[in-house]
């Protein structure tokens, strides 16, 4: 290049300056100015979880610092890192840079942050029997896999169903997802499992006591329907007074017992009731208004307040203990289904008392009939045969055992019907009846079984000891302190009601 100078002397307020006039032609044509700045800005990564960071990185060209803004802000230098921090929303960040050749242009880079997963799981039925199936199904969003767990495990797709195979107790299942976004809350879902009757209930123990009622044995349970007074047939109210469960007297209780007490509903005549003394007593003032002393039977009472007390359960018999042990095991005291006698029932204790029914000769004994008006208006031969529960747990293949003090007794119900007595079924009649004890300790206790008292421990007045809820509690101990309680339902009744 060739420069071609002038000089033009020249006097500006009293000062000689010189200007050098440079003049240009032909050349490289590169100029003389300082280059402009450039500046570049990435985040990585590009798309982040909630709560997430990502890491920004920047360069720079002819610059000497650079300036932040939009998701960050400050002076900063002409290249670097620098992480974002936790994100919870989208989020643009800018840079420019600065150099003698001016400002860059912002360079500029996103973060995206992915959508937080969700996860549902539904059952389908969300209550089964036992051992019943439920099936499970799920869905997500923004979600690539899901993972199990509580009721069921391991690694799944982000949505699908399966079904839960057999069921034992109820059980809660749980589910996460997850994804760029993150992982989910838990998801979570419980199948209840119910079971019927015939699946809870492997066992049914029928223990039978004698001539008692609510009134007389649980006097001032809690929450229980139960008087504390009674009127006599001169309309008087006579208040309960406090006795023993062993006394020296017996109350009537047969079927015109019955019949006088009820007096066609208006329940007066407890009065009318013979008290029949032992030998050398004599009966108190108001037998029939009394009440057993709630110290001597805190077993019922603890077995009462514990489990479920039936405070108005009536006898299906208006009548003594012979017809009130074939309702036990028949459903009726009726003699046969059909013919002569097809709609009488029995009345009363058979004659003579013990032995009796299949174990005598017939013509040797009789018991008398309710005919439909509910006269006593015949009897028979305390010997009859038509179908009981017994044969249905037979049909069924269920198996039984009656525990009974004797063979004979009026308590022993299978006694009075013929194929019972008389067959195979017999054989499932153990006597004594403390052989269910040991029937309990052994792991033998039959599917049904019914548990008749001797006298003594029968709660039945004039003849217990008194020893009634010690036995009652000797059987319900014994069966739960075996493997039988989870699956065993116990029924503690009193066979009718006087006493």
């Amino acid at each position: 290049m060739n420069r071609r100078y002038t000089w033009l002397p020249h006097s500006i307020f009293g000062c000689a300056c010189a200007i050098a006039l440079a003049s240009c032609g032909g050349g490289d044509g590169s100029g003389s100015g300082t280059a402009e700045p450039t500046a570049a800005l990435a985040a990585n990564p590009g798309t982040v979880a909630r709560g997430s960071a990502s890491t920004l990185t920047w360069s720079s060209t002819n610059a000497t610092s650079c300036a932040a803004s939009g998701g960050w802000n400050g002076a900063k230098a002409a290249s670097g890192t620098q992480n974002t921090g936790a994100l919870t929303a989208n989020t643009a960040y800018s840079l420019t840079c600065s150099g003698p050749g001016g400002t860059s242009a912002p360079a500029t880079a996103s973060v995206t942050v992915a959508a937080m997963p969700t996860a549902t799981l539904t059952t389908n039925p969300g209550t089964v029997a036992l051992n019943g199936a439920s099936t499970l199904t799920w869905s997500s969003t923004n979600a690539t896999s899901c993972a199990a767990s509580g009721g069921w495990s391991g690694a799944h797709a982000a949505s699908g169903s399966q079904t839960t195979g057999p069921l034992a107790a109820n059980t809660t299942y749980s589910l996460t997802c997850s994804g760029p976004g993150g992982t989910s809350g838990p998801a979570t879902a419980t199948v209840s499992v119910v079971p019927t009757a015939s699946q809870l209930i492997k066992h049914i123990v029928i223990i039978v006591q004698e001539n008692r009622s609510p009134d007389n044995l649980f006097h001032g349970l809690p929450g229980a329907d139960i008087a504390n007074s009674g009127l006599n047939s001169a309309g008087q109210v006579i208040t309960l007074q406090q006795t023993n469960l062993a006394i020296t007297y017996d109350l009537g209780h047969t079927h015109q017992s019955f019949e006088d007490l009820y007096d066609n509903g208006a329940m007066d005549g407890a009065d009318k009731i013979a008290c029949i003394p032992q030998s050398g007593t004599v009966c108190p003032s108001n037998p029939q208004f009394m009440y057993v002393d709630p110290a001597q039977v805190a077993p019922y009472f603890q077995l009462a307040e514990q489990y479920t007390f039936g405070d108005r359960m009536f006898q299906s018999n208006q009548g003594p203990s012979f017809p009130a042990h074939q309702f036990l095991i028949a459903g009726t005291s009726a003699p046969s289904v059909g013919g002569i006698y097809g709609d009488y029932f029995v009345a009363e204790n058979p004659v003579p008392l013990n032995p009796t029914g299949c174990a005598l000769a017939p013509d040797t004994a009789t018991v008398a009939l309710i005919d439909p008006t509910g006269v006593e208006s015949a009897s028979i031969y305390p010997c009859f045969d038509h179908p009981t529960l017994i044969d249905s747990l037979d049909n069924a293949g269920i198996s039984w055992r009656y525990y009974a003090p004797t063979a004979g007794s009026i308590w022993t119900a299978p006694n009075a019907i013929e194929h019972l007595r008389n067959g195979p079924a017999w054989n499932n009649v153990i006597i004594p009846q403390s052989q269910v004890l040991t029937d309990i300790t052994d792991g033998n206790l039959a599917q049904v079984a019914w548990v008749i008292p001797d006298g003594k421990e029968s709660d039945h007045a004039s003849i217990t000891d008194g020893t009634g809820p010690s036995w009652v509690a000797s059987v319900v101990n014994a069966i739960g302190n075996s493997p039988y309680w989870s699956d065993t339902a116990i029924i503690i009744t009193w066979d009718d009601w006087g006493g």
